[in-house]
């Protein structure tokens, strides 16, 4: 378990809830999961930015990951060893809170996200 509960700021919060009328996913733990994992694709390191968690959207971390919440943690930590981080829980849990806040900001973009298919085109593109 990376953290007990995952917090969200107020602008992720906003983000989210355009999202989730723009793709009918209201379940703010399934947007969190795409946004976390489109930020761990991204190859460089997410900018050390301290999101303020200061939005009333909390989820804990069993129903973040859900039945592949094991899966996440190992996903982040490798990613944090791959970075070149370390893999301390301390560490592990903050670029954890960076990946997923970047990762929102990236579908939240304009015109990236307009429909629920847009999020499985992000699983169908090729890599060059």
């Amino acid at each position: 378990m990376i953290v007990r509960q995952v917090r969200l700021s107020n602008k992720a919060k906003d983000q989210l809830s355009r999202l989730k009328g723009k793709t009918s996913i209201q379940q703010w733990n399934i947007l969190c999961r795409w946004a976390l994992c489109l930020s761990l694709k991204e190859p460089s390191v997410p900018p050390d930015i301290d999101e303020p968690t200061d939005s009333n959207v909390e989820i804990s971390w069993h129903v973040f990951g859900g039945e592949h919440h094991e899966l996440f943690t190992a996903l982040v930590k490798q990613r944090c060893i791959q970075d070149g981080l370390g893999s301390g829980r301390d560490t592990v849990a903050k670029y954890f809170k960076l990946h997923l806040h970047r990762g929102i900001s990236y579908l939240a973009s304009p015109g990236y996200i307009t429909s629920c298919p847009d999020l499985l085109e992000l699983v169908l593109e090729k890599e060059d």
